[in-house]
């Protein structure tokens, strides 16, 4: 990842609270830095991270949902498909103004959460 995020934008109430909430758990929060680091496909990253590849696949799609991360398919010398994940590069200026600003855009409904769940299922 590089180490500055070019064209930065202020994200929409609904994209901050979004990223946000992906990152409120600590997997994801590993899976992240993990990628930070280097690229990794599933099976190297969910040994690194000792957690199984079905419950590293569910992190990865939300963190996809979130625009946090992108997957890259790639072929072996040997034809093998992989399916290589990194992180996006982004940032938030996190302040009470800038979360002020960004509230005055949200359309999600506060019933329910930025990264698809229910708030009791939680």
């Amino acid at each position: 990842m590089q180490d500055s995020v070019e064209n930065f934008t202020t994200p929409s109430g609904d994209d901050l609270l979004r990223a946000m909430a992906t990152l409120a758990n600590p997997h994801r929060m590993r899976v992240v830095a993990a990628l930070v680091r280097e690229r990794n496909y599933v099976s190297q990253l969910a040994r690194q991270l000792g957690i199984s590849r079905a419950l590293l696949q569910v992190h990865l799609k939300k963190l996809i949902a979130a625009g946090l991360v992108t997957s890259t398919l790639e072929f072996s010398e040997d034809g093998k498909s992989m399916k290589f994940y990194e992180v996006t590069p982004f940032a938030f200026d996190i302040t009470p103004q800038s979360i002020a600003t960004a509230a005055e855009t949200l359309t999600t409904a506060d019933t329910s959460r930025a990264d698809g769940e229910r708030e009791e299922d939680s």
